[in-house]
Order: C-alpha cells, then sequence, then structure tokens
C-alpha cells in the first residue's frame, strides 16, 4: 500500500533499515537509545530494525556502557564478516583485485602487470576474472557472500539498457568497449552479484570522500594523478562525485601531442608518462626496460639525490615546469568550481608526495582568481595506492545500503535503473 507521498511500507522499512546501517557503519558502535536521535525513528522503530538486522546477521553485540542509574546499554555494530565486496582497480600499470569485509579490510589482494600487454581488452577481462577467483580462494569466501564487485577503468562510462556498462576509453584505445557484459560472460559468479563499473577518478574521489581527506567536505575535487591525469568532482549538486575529464583540457595552443590524439592538453605535460618522456627529450637519462613507477622513482632521486651529490638539473628542471603545469590546471578547477579542498592522490601524485605539493600550492594560487584560492586547501589524499580499489568497493556496498542492507536478486533487465537510484543516494560522510 502507498501513501500520500508515493512510498509503500517496504520503502519505509528499507530507508530505516537504511538509516541504522549506516549511522552504525559510520558512527558506531552505539546503543539502541543513541541511535533514536542519530536517525530521526522513534525508540518503537529503532527496536524493530535493529531486531530485524540482527536476525538477518548484519547488526551484532559489540559491549555495553553504563547508563545514566539504569542497566548497562548494549553497543550495537555493523558485523564486519557479513558479506564481502570486491574492488578492482583497473590502472595504468596493473590491474588490482582486493577482497574487503564490510569494514572494508582487506582480506586479500592480487595484482597483475601491464608491462607488456598494455589495455589489451582480453587481457584485462582475464586478469578481472583470475583475480576474482584468486582472492575468494586465497580468502576461502564463498560468493555467495558478495555484495558486489566494483571496477574502476580510464574513461568514460556509458550505462546501456541491453549491455550494461559500456567504455569509452580513448587514451587506452578502448572504443565502446561492453566491460559488463565481458565479465559477466567470463566469470564464475552467481547471477546474483552485480557488477559496479565507474571511472577510477570517481572511485578515487569516493573513497577519499567517505574514508579519506575529503570527509565532512560539502565541495571538493579529487584528483588522479598517474600515468595520465583525472579528477572528480563533488559539489552540493554532484554529491557522489562526477568525473572529468580534467587531463584533457587544452593548455597550450598547438602544443604536444597527447595519447588521446589532440594537442596540448593538460595530461601531455603534467602525467607521469609525459613528465619522463620530457626529461628523456631534454637530454635526461630515464631508466631503461623498467615500469613507469620505477622510472618516475628515478627520476626524483636524480632530481633530489643524497645529501652530497649533485642534482641533475633537467630533472629538476622538468619536476618544477610539471608543479607550474599542474598547479595552472589546478587553478582552472579553483575559478570554475570553487571548491573547499583539492586532494592529490594517484600512485605518481603519492611518489612525489609533499616534496612537490608546495610548489603546486605556489602555481595554482597564482594562477587562480584571488578569492576562491583563499578558500581552498589543497593536499594529498590519505588512503595511499589502494585509494581506487576502496572506492570501487564502495560501490556496491552503497548500493547494499541503498537496499536496507538486502541482498540482490539475480540480475534482470531493470538492474541499470535500481544502480543509478542507488549512486544518487546522498553519500554518508
Amino acid at each position: 500500500m502507498a501513501g500520500r507521498n508515493g512510498r509503500t511500507v517496504r520503502d519505509l522499512r528499507r530507508a530505516n533499515r537504511t538509516a541504522v546501517l549506516q549511522r552504525l557503519y559510520f558512527d558506531g558502535p552505539l546503543s539502541r537509545f543513541e541511535l533514536g536521535p542519530a536517525t530521526g525513528l522513534s525508540s518503537g522503530s529503532v527496536s524493530n530494525v535493529v531486531a530485524d538486522l540482527v536476525a538477518d546477521g548484519l547488526v551484532e553485540e559489540a559491549g555495553s556502557v553504563d547508563s545514566d542509574g539504569g542497566r548497562p546499554r548494549t553497543l550495537l555494530r555493523v558485523a564486519p564478516h557479513s558479506g564481502h565486496m570486491i574492488g578492482v582497480d583497473v590502472g595504468e600499470t596493473r590491474v588490482r583485485v582486493e577482497l574487503f569485509d564490510l569494514n572494508l579490510t582487506e582480506l586479500a589482494r592480487v595484482e597483475r602487470p601491464l608491462a607488456q600487454q598494455g589495455y589489451d581488452v582480453e587481457v584485462i577481462v582475464g586478469h578481472i576474472r583470475d583475480g576474482i577467483d584468486e582472492v575468494l580462494a586465497t580468502e576461502g569466501a564463498s560468493p555467495e557472500l558478495l555484495l558486489g564487485v566494483g571496477v574502476g577503468v580510464p574513461g568514460i562510462i556509458e550505462h546501456t539498457d541491453d549491455r550494461g556498462a559500456v567504455v569509452h576509453g580513448q587514451t587506452i584505445g578502448w572504443d565502446a568497449v561492453p566491460l559488463e557484459e565481458l565479465l559477466r560472460s567470463g566469470c564464475r559468479l552467481p547471477d546474483s552479484v552485480r557488477y559496479f563499473i565507474d571511472n577510477g577518478a570517481k572511485t578515487l574521489g569516493q573513497a577519499e570522500m567517505w574514508f579519506g581527506a575529503g570527509r565532512g567536505a560539502d565541495n571538493a575535487v579529487v584528483v588522479l594523478f598517474g600515468s595520465g591525469v583525472g579528477a572528480c568532482l563533488v559539489t552540493a549538486d554532484v554529491e557522489n562525485g562526477r568525473a572529468v575529464e580534467w587531463g584533457h583540457l587544452t593548455v597550450r595552443v598547438r602544443g604536444r601531442r597527447c595519447r588521446c590524439g589532440a594537442l596540448g592538453c593538460l595530461e601531455a605535460y603534467a602525467g607521469a608518462e609525459s613528465l619522463l618522456a620530457r626529461w628523456h627529450e631534454e637530454g635526461g637519462r630515464p631508466a631503461e626496460g623498467v615500469d613507469e613507477e620505477t622510472a618516475l622513482a628515478a627520476m626524483l632521486a636524480a632530481a633530489y639525490p643524497s645529501e652530497g651529490a649533485e642534482p641533475d638539473p633537467v630533472a629538476l628542471a622538468v619536476l618544477e615546469e610539471t608543479a607550474e603545469y599542474l598547479g595552472a590546471g589546478l587553478s582552472d578547477l579553483i575559478n570554475l568550481f570553487q571548491p573547499e579542498r583539492i586532494l592529490i592522490g594517484g600512485w605518481a601524485g603519492l611518489e612525489l608526495g609533499a616534496r612537490f605539493l608546495p610548489a603546486v600550492r605556489r602555481y595554482a594560487t597564482t594562477y587562480a582568481l584571488r578569492h576562491p584560492a583563499e578558500q581552498v586547501t589543497i593536499d594529498l589524499g590519505r588512503l595511499g595506492p589502494d585509494a581506487v580499489t576502496v572506492g570501487a568497493a564502495i560501490l556496491p556496498l552503497a548500493d547494499f545500503f541503498n537496499r536496507g542492507g538486502r541482498r540482490a536478486e539475480p540480475a534482470t533487465e531493470d538492474r541499470l535503473p535500481a544502480w543509478r537510484a542507488a549512486l544518487e543516494e546522498r553519500s554518508p560522510r
């Protein structure tokens, strides 16, 4: 039966379960007494919802606290082993697959390098499929407990009614790749397990906003700085974040050719791939036969050697120029969106770290308008190199919360609108 606002009793129960689960997840352990004001539910509703969640194995007792003159109050928490999520990062140098419990504690991981095969679709799908099998086997986890598989990939993600998530990854040579369809046909998982595929910068942003340096901010930009660059924008209007192809903003007319094919993109100057190429073009000596992460570490060591050694002036100059381009690119984000925080993540951003950050801040505030520049802070993300996989795992977790802790039914034709509805829910912070 539907009420005047169109909500059914089932909708109301789901919303109440969602409210209790989210508060226990982000603020727990809490007592039933504390859950009332935290969720806005009556004491009777809290008791009923908690009883249901305990019966479902999703909530468990976590000790007790003294009350004011009465019996001790039992504390409750979300049961961490009542479900699992898998997060996948299709990165620039490797595919990383991680298994998490409900508390996002890592239980198992697999990494597969991409140095030789690059972004060959069949290779990527094979790495994801085998990685899922391996992490489940390592932990001895039942696929039936999986809430879903989240995947962060480069490019623009289109959600279609017939083929699921389709990836348009121009910089990696992916032209309308039906990644969800390929994973469904290749992975040996129950039909009820859903795939949540999104841009890697967005999953990074989701992780930092939920658990990292972005928590509590209403308006932020999270930057993924790796071989290329990307960003996730979070505002009052886009609370779950929107991936923006920031790396393909034109910063120099008729400039260097970007790997997307255009001229003068920010990524052609500020990405790690272009940074190493420019060092080589200017006469530097980048390490040969190694992956980008090792090569960038070698460049940093050359530019900032141990005490007593002379720095490589070419490496130092290229790094300084890269900091200026990155800072100028951030100034555009500051002027356009006026964020309160900008966070820099990704393997290259973390590798360059604090040594790079003061120059980036200086250039960003120099190029930006004075007022928004005075309001923003620019820092590194806090979640480290696993942030994309953590954010990818958050996608099925958010969907699970949105369904009030109910497990998904086998996939049907209407699954995609349900995904979109899940991601439109406000991210708890």
